[in-house]
């Protein structure tokens, strides 16, 4: 009787193409790239993944769940809304600022004209969904200015990618120093 093995390239070439699209992002990086950083030839890849958009999408979807996973996480014991909105944001960039897993890939930038940008929406829609609620749970808040201050705070939180450097402050400090600038205005 024949032992079945286990594929473990595909997720050799899902962890690679990850680190590629976090460092160099969607566009520039290239089927060859990624065959070049598992070691196998380039048509080989397909026998995994029928296109790039169809790495980008699992990776993406990977990604977003590794995110839900730990914001969820830090804000299951919280009451308070504002504690539970800085639980979330440290998980967030805890999360992101970790280059093992696949969220800095989800942050990178995506294909312009690609099919599967409505998929990537709809993922980053579910995962928005979970600071749609805490935003409005926040005291003192108009409706008008719930959708304003969830972008900033993201968007805050997402671009420090390109400019974090460990050894200064932690994603912790940085986080609980993005939501107290916030939590001022």
């Amino acid at each position: 009787m024949q032992k079945t093995v286990p594929d473990n390239r595909r997720a050799l070439i899902l962890d690679e193409a990850a680190k590629l699209f976090s460092a160099r992002g969607y566009d520039s990086t290239s089927m060859r790239d990624i065959a070049a950083a598992v070691g196998m030839l380039p048509g080989s890849i397909y026998y995994h993944f029928p296109s790039k958009d169809e790495i980008l999408a699992t990776i993406y979807g990977i990604g977003v769940d590794q995110i839900i996973t730990a914001v969820e996480t830090a804000i299951t014991t919280v009451d308070d809304p504002w504690d539970r909105l800085e639980a979330a944001a440290v998980a967030h960039l805890d999360t992101l600022l970790n280059r093992d897993g696949y969220a800095a890939a989800v942050i990178a930038d995506w294909p312009g004209d690609s099919e599967i940008r409505p998929r990537l929406v709809t993922e980053r829609d579910r995962y928005e969904t979970i600071f749609r609620k805490l935003v409005a749970a926040l005291p003192g808040l108009r409706k008008a200015e719930q959708r304003l201050f969830r972008l900033t705070l993201l968007g805050a939180l997402n671009w420090t990618l390109t400019w974090y450097r460990p050894g200064r402050q932690t994603p912790a400090q940085i986080a609980r120093g993005i939501i107290a600038m916030l939590r001022k205005t």
